[in-house]
């Protein structure tokens, strides 16, 4: 009898974690597809926000604000890192969609440079701003939450669906785009067809602020916030953060090469394949969507495999393959204008970059206390990302338009050995998990 009282409170608690994990996750594939809309579509509406001139130079200009917008993602994780921590990890993912809905609705409705000349480019700078503000303070509070709220022997598997939902927003972006290339011509698509993209973003991210509302509070955080009531420490502060500096560098290193290598294949490679290896347009986006779902769904299989061996040995796997073969993959794309090899080797380097994606989060998570943990997540990632990740494309879009493309490809394999040697030298994080061990 009080076995069966036992698995049915088990089975009890499971539901409401994966409840909580898919309400969470619905706000961040809702997020991340805000974000995403905005390289999808750079494609039509670079020409609407920035004078005439050739396609390189528009798509530099709009590689510039998107690379700015990074910009704002470390104060993101900061200041909602800090809401997070000291007010709670759902409330601050209210806040972030909220945020993104208004930056959303910003770009679908302003004019043109035609109509309204300099302003425009500034308007799309300033919404820019606000996504990134709303994005860097959403991975920071989610990586977290998903993390919390995550059954204990599975916090891999669970903490794997932000970006399960990350990549499912990008994803929402190109096959929305497929669906609006093949009802509208590609006039209509660069005159106001690529707008009902961000108004689509906008309006689904205010039903996700209702349906974030519903979440339980994870239970990490309520224990933490009844020891701050009596008096036992403070939360979401620098002061405390940078009692970790182990910890940040590590958050640093091991996120540098995952980064760059994530926003090459998954933003880039749109263009890249377009521009470089002249693939139609189309195409590319059909490429992009299959190797972006396959993507998607070896997201929670390899977080499920971190549970069970370790999430060191993804991050040296991510490491060594990245090094070795991110410059002979790139460069064979660039040499074909045959798709079904173009998209071979686009999934080749997405299932090496799985090894980093699918376990960055928990890693982080388990690296700081309750008390620390958002903002702790939030802020060196965040920094990184804006320093290395937000100008990956912005870097190979200059050197292209300076006829040394290759480049790039060096750059990118550069910087994933920096992380390898993270790697080889960091703990092994599950087996000391600040998470496991419930410190506050």
């Amino acid at each position: 009898m009080t076995t069966r009282i036992q698995d049915a409170g088990s089975a009890r608690d499971e539901r409401r974690v994966v409840g909580n994990v898919l309400r969470g996750s619905i706000g961040n594939l809702v997020e991340w597809y805000d974000w995403y809309a905005y390289s999808a579509f750079t494609v039509y509406f670079a020409k609407a926000f920035f004078p005439g001139g050739d396609a390189t130079a528009q798509f530099l200009n709009t590689a510039a604000v998107f690379a700015v917008g990074f910009l704002m993602r470390p104060l993101g994780g900061w200041l909602l890192g800090r809401f997070a921590d000291r007010y709670g990890r759902r409330s601050a993912l209210v806040l972030s969609v909220s945020m993104m809905a208004c930056g959303s609705l910003l770009i679908a409705v302003t004019p043109g440079y035609s109509a309204i000349g300099i302003a425009a480019p500034i308007l799309l700078v300033f919404s820019r701003l606000l996504q990134g503000l709303s994005v860097g303070g959403e991975y920071s509070t989610s990586a977290t939450y998903l993390s919390e709220v995550a059954t204990p022997g599975k916090r891999g598997f669970y903490s794997s669906f932000q970006y399960v939902t990350l990549v499912g927003g990008q994803l929402l972006a190109l096959g929305l785009q497929l669906i609006l290339q093949s009802v509208l011509t590609d006039k209509q698509m660069g005159d106001w067809g690529w707008r009902i993209a961000f108004v689509v973003g906008a309006l689904a991210a205010v039903i996700v602020m209702a349906l974030r509302r519903s979440m339980d509070e994870s239970e990490s955080y309520e224990r933490v916030t009844e020891n701050a009531e009596a008096g036992k420490g403070e939360r979401g502060t620098l002061r405390q953060l940078v009692k970790y500096p182990r910890e940040i560098l590590l958050v640093v290193g091991l996120t540098l090469g995952g980064t760059v290598a994530f926003y090459t294949y998954a933003t880039y490679t749109q263009k890249f394949l377009e521009n470089t290896a002249h693939i139609p347009r189309r195409t590319v986006t059909v490429i992009m969507f299959l190797a972006l779902l396959v993507f998607a769904i070896l997201q929670p299989l390899a977080g499920r495999l971190s549970d069970r061996i370790g999430r060191r040995k993804l991050l040296m796997f991510f490491g060594i393959a990245g090094t070795l073969l991110t410059v002979p993959i790139m460069t064979l794309m660039a040499r074909t204008s045959q798709p079904f090899l173009a998209f071979l080797l686009l999934l080749g380097a997405l299932v090496i970059v799985t090894g980093y994606t699918s376990i960055n989060a928990i890693v982080k998570a388990e690296l700081f206390p309750t008390r620390i943990r958002a903002i702790g997540v939030g802020l060196p990632y965040a920094l990184t990302v804006a320093i290395f990740g937000g100008t990956a494309e912005l870097i190979a879009q200059a050197l292209k338009k300076a006829g040394h493309e290759s480049l790039f490809f060096w750059y990118v394999a550069g910087c994933v050995l920096v992380s390898l040697v993270v790697y080889a030298t960091m703990r092994e994080t599950s087996r000391s998990s600040a998470l496991e061990r419930g410190e506050d």
